[in-house]
């Protein structure tokens, strides 16, 4: 009896073993332990901002869109060692310049193969994206569909119909929000950049326009052909795609990452964010470049995405104004935004310094105005 008694023991020490075993490779795979893991953030019971979640502390985002080293696209280089320790530079780098949130661009050809036919080495890659995120304390803006490069579009993915599109797109967001499900590094899924509805113009590509730098950034989602209202059509879009995420992930928050139209004509309406979208979405995500002297026209058109959720403003960068300018933006808008987030190149402010691309000592003017100003933005 004692004999089986010291084997039962015996035998619940190696299964406890085991099992601590089993659960240290699920948080590594998950992000690491329960010390470094980052909580998730949800919107506040005021609908105003963002808390963390179980807590009422205030969670404002603060950060960089990352694409990868200037002119290159991250997602293309993470394969080697030499492109993926870069990007874990540069998490670290935008950690020191006060980032919180990091927007990715989840490129549609890096993950789709097909119409329903994804790619597990690409996803594994996202996995260990989402690790690095937890180690580095810094959330992920997941922003899907993008098509960048125009060489790089598959052509299977061209020759659609719109509904077949919308179809690959719904399932390239499953596939996306089942990877990623219940990881609290996630801070939202945007489901598209700056989706348009709007027929090609002659000699235009059918599906993607905006080019800056040699990549495009705007997508159509619809050549509305049939002459609907485009809120009707982004409506039927943005609820098909979040239903199917919802199916795969009930918390992670989602948003669309919209051109402002407010703010080039004015009086103008959201065509995203209406009262048929206001299920689907969890808060606004506008994107927004300050012209030197406008602000009070700016600050208008700002009225227009009050529409009883959290607003983020997405991009932002004096690309059209100055910084003292841009700072003058932000303090008089902050009243009703609740996030921002500006651009990170790749490089360090004494890179920047040193010539690196884009503008040289002007990014790092820029650089260090963005990591003062957290302090006047960013509850510490």
């Amino acid at each position: 009896m004692a004999t089986n008694k010291r084997q039962l023991i015996a035998l619940c020490g190696l299964a406890t073993l085991f099992m601590t075993a089993r659960e240290v490779l699920a948080q590594a795979s998950q992000g690491g332990t329960d010390e470094n893991r980052l909580p998730a953030i949800k919107v506040s019971e005021d609908g105003k901002g963002f808390v963390v979640e179980g807590t009422s502390r205030p969670f404002v985002p603060w950060g960089f869109n990352y694409l990868g080293v200037f002119g290159k696209l991250a997602e293309e280089q993470w394969h080697t060692e030499e492109g993926w320790q870069r990007i874990e530079r540069d998490f670290r780098l935008m950690k020191q310049l006060g980032a919180n949130v990091v927007r990715w661009h989840l490129q549609f050809p890096t993950y789709m193969s097909g119409p329903r036919q994804a790619n597990p080495d690409q996803l594994e890659r996202l996995r260990k994206l989402l690790v690095l995120a937890h180690q580095t304390g810094l959330y992920l803006d997941l922003t899907g569909l993008n098509l960048f490069r125009k060489e790089a579009i598959p052509a299977w993915y061209d020759a659609m119909s719109e509904e077949e599109r919308w179809e690959a797109q719904t399932y390239f967001w499953e596939v996306i929000a089942r990877t990623c499900a219940g990881d609290s590094a996630v801070f939202c899924y945007d489901l598209a950049n700056e989706p348009v509805v709007v027929a090609p113009k002659e000699n235009e590509h059918p599906w993607v326009t905006g080019e800056l730098g040699g990549f495009y950034f705007v997508q159509r989602i619809s050549h509305n052909r049939q002459q609907k209202p485009q809120s009707e059509i982004a409506a039927a879009w943005v609820n098909r795609i979040s239903t199917a995420i919802r199916r795969q992930d009930k918390r992670t928050l989602i948003t669309v990452g919209v051109i402002p139209w407010a703010f080039v004509w004015k009086g103008a309406k959201p065509v995203f964010y209406t009262e048929a979208t206001r299920d689907s979405l969890d808060f606004v995500s506008i994107h927004v470049y300050p012209k030197s002297g406008n602000l009070a026209n700016e600050l208008e058109a700002l009225q227009a995405y009050d529409v009883g959720k959290p607003l983020v403003i997405e991009e932002i960068f004096p690309l059209e104004c100055s910084i003292q300018e841009l700072d003058q933006f932000i303090d008089a808008a902050r009243p009703q935004v609740s996030g921002w987030i500006s651009h990170f190149f790749g490089y360090s402010i004494e890179e920047h310094r040193g010539g690196a691309e884009p503008a040289g000592p002007l990014v790092a003017e820029f650089l260090q105005f963005w990591s003062r100003k957290k302090k006047d933005v960013v509850p510490q």
